[in-house]
């Protein structure tokens, strides 16, 4: 399995494309704030044929390329419904603190295809599965993207502003609430293998069981059994 990522724009913000393999279909998770050229550049490098974008949120640093990415390569979005509304007024997603100093450079809106995800759901794109987690309190339609064991490859978890290498997603946003993200952490997280790999939406690579072990703001959460992806 191929995973190419970088971070793009002034937040740094980690876009990925997964495919099976160089010169084959792949996915794009979260084209954000002016990420539409480092798309491009890796599809180039890699040869690959994106067939959908996916989005684990809709703030602007996740979505402001969904636009130019879809129209470029015809391609749909699928975002939570829940979120679907930030991808045309980011601003209200954001706040007016936030949102207003970034409306001069960005052109917002839907792209013509949008799909929307569902809890529990399996997304079979470009020969890959991903299983769908609603994952509320960053926003209210966070989710994750989580890809099991394959081959020699560990089971991965596309984790968006859920949870990061040592902290977790920010909740003083419109939308965000502390509580259900530590339900949806408990929920969606913890009971996954040690050996998960955690692709946020900034920062380094983690697992699971690093942040079990070391991220304070896991500390007396309670889990369900553990299971796979």
């Amino acid at each position: 399995m191929l995973i190419a990522g970088f971070p793009a724009g002034a937040w740094g913000t980690n876009c990925y494309l997964v495919a099976p393999a160089a010169g084959e279909e792949c996915v794009i998770i979260d084209p954000g704030h002016q990420a539409a050229q480092g798309v491009e550049e890796a599809l180039k490098k890699h040869r690959l044929k994106p067939v959908a974008v996916v989005l684990t949120h809709g703030h602007i640093d996740h979505v402001a390329s969904v636009v130019p990415v879809c129209g470029a390569h015809d391609v749909p979005a699928w975002i939570h419904p829940e979120d679907r509304y930030m991808m045309s007024d980011p601003e209200k997603a954001l706040g007016r603190s936030i949102g207003m100093p970034l409306m001069g450079e960005l052109t917002v809106g839907e792209p013509d295809d949008v799909k929307e995800l569902t809890d529990g759901s399996k997304l079979t794109l470009a020969g890959l599965e991903f299983g769908v987690s609603h994952a509320p309190g960053h926003t209210k339609g966070s989710v994750t993207f989580g890809m099991p064991e394959a081959a020699d490859i560990p089971p991965v978890l596309f984790s968006g502003d859920l949870l990061f290498a040592g902290s977790v997603g920010r909740t003083d946003l419109p939308g965000g609430d502390h509580a259900e993200l530590l339900k949806s952490l408990a929920r969606v997280c913890l009971p996954l293998d040690d050996s998960t790999v955690v692709l946020s939406g900034h920062g380094p690579q983690t697992t699971i069981g690093r942040e079990r072990a070391t991220n304070p703001y896991l500390n007396g959460l309670d889990a369900a059994p553990r299971r796979g992806l």
